[in-house]
């Protein structure tokens, strides 16, 4: 045990040590927030030119109702088809409505100058569908009907509540699924991570020092099954470590700096919201406030972390044994890409299942994935958050 410690203690100093260690702790929580900002940005950024579309409207109902955005611009044309198609080449494409929309509404013809995406084609067949609706809602001859449609519409938010535990306890805690499912997919993310970079750290340390002929020298003072044990736990110990000292930051934020930038009023509804009270403010997100009644809450994010502790250790010892194993079988990471296959498809099956898991926590399917070894880590990850029994 003597020799296994030395190992782990010369594995966690070279890596601990080292700058990237530091950075990457460091930026991985900013890292991933980015990650999650990425599709709302890239969807901004996307939109492209606004594109020109000339509108032959046979039925005299849509044309000069299409309404114009920063994607599309609708021009109504009072030329034939064939003749738009032929001389207004400068457009991006050409809208045909056919004279009997109201009873076809499948006579819509786009003829365009160039591709077109789905994103596209989609805005344009929603609006005339909203026009056609509209439209036939006026056969029935009701008076001030959009205004009418306007008072009616509602939005309803809605608390749920664990009936099975809320009898027991003093108070009824409000669960969000939305904020359950947000956790559940950072973590099941986190542990993806942890466990492809981790393991493949443990793999390259073994073909390293083969390829330097250390394990020469050293296998002549330590067994092979102490070196490869001192190595998978001092580079386990670094994964945890870093966990911890995420777990240390986001803890001091959430009960320390959470509290004093939020509004009083809105730290008072999602305490209140937490403990079962109903919402009375209209302008109150019940979604927003149960996302800040789980940042402040310090024993949600105790458990979480705690859980995260068990399966990055545990699922890093079953994977970076499998990577060990690699590493000692080939003499190059070229080789080893080969051999990798096989233990990042489980890791890639549990991510998969994730997604599907979060569907439904409680499943069968959900169930037998969080006890099968291979994807228990990342599957239990998300499924930690809609706090299930133990």
């Amino acid at each position: 045990m003597n020799k296994i410690g030395l190992i782990i203690g010369r594995e966690f100093n070279e890596r601990v040590r080292k700058k990237s260690f530091i950075i990457t702790t460091i930026l991985m929580p900013v890292l991933m927030i980015a990650l999650m900002a990425a599709p709302a940005l890239i969807m901004s950024f996307s939109q492209g030119d606004q594109k020109q579309i000339g509108v032959v409207d046979a039925s005299n109902l849509i044309g000069d109702r299409l309404q114009s955005n920063e994607t599309m611009h609708f021009e109504t044309l009072d030329i034939p088809l064939e003749e738009a198609r032929r001389t207004r080449t400068d457009l991006f494409a050409i809208l045909y409505i056919a004279p009997n929309i109201l009873d076809n509404p499948k006579g819509v013809q786009l003829y365009a100058n160039s591709s077109t995406s789905m994103t596209f084609e989609m805005d344009i067949c929603s609006q005339i569908e909203d026009i056609l609706e509209e439209e036939k809602l006026k056969h029935y001859d009701i008076v001030n009907l959009q205004e009418i449609l306007d008072e009616i519409e509602t939005s309803v938010s809605m608390q749920t509540f664990r009936n099975d535990k809320s009898q027991e306890a003093t108070t009824n805690e409000a669960q969000s699924s939305i904020v359950a499912t947000a956790i559940g997919y950072i973590l099941a993310f986190v542990l993806y991570m942890f466990l492809l970079i981790y393991g493949s750290m443990v793999m390259q340390s073994v073909i390293e020092e083969k390829n330097n002929r250390v394990l020469e020298v050293m296998v002549s003072s330590v067994k092979p099954f102490d070196l490869m044990m001192g190595k998978i736990l001092g580079v386990g110990s670094v994964a945890v470590l870093q966990v911890i000292i995420w777990g240390v930051l986001i803890l001091g934020m959430g009960t320390l700096v959470v509290p004093h930038l939020m509004p009083e009023d809105v730290m008072a509804s999602a305490t209140a919201i937490e403990q079962g009270a109903a919402i009375e403010g209209a302008d109150l997100d019940p979604e927003m406030l149960q996302a800040v009644a789980a940042m402040t809450d310090t024993g949600y994010l105790m458990k979480i972390f705690v859980s995260m502790i068990l399966f990055v250790f545990g699922g890093f010892l079953l994977y970076a044994a499998m990577f060990a194993a690699v590493g000692s079988a080939v003499d190059n990471v070229q080789d080893a890409s080969q051999l990798q296959t096989p233990i990042t498809l489980p890791i890639i099956l549990g991510l998969l299942m994730m997604l599907a898991v979060i569907n439904d926590p409680t499943s069968k399917l959900a169930f037998w994935f969080s006890v099968i070894p291979l994807t228990s880590p990342i599957v239990m990850m998300a499924r930690i958050p809609y706090d299930i029994p133990t």
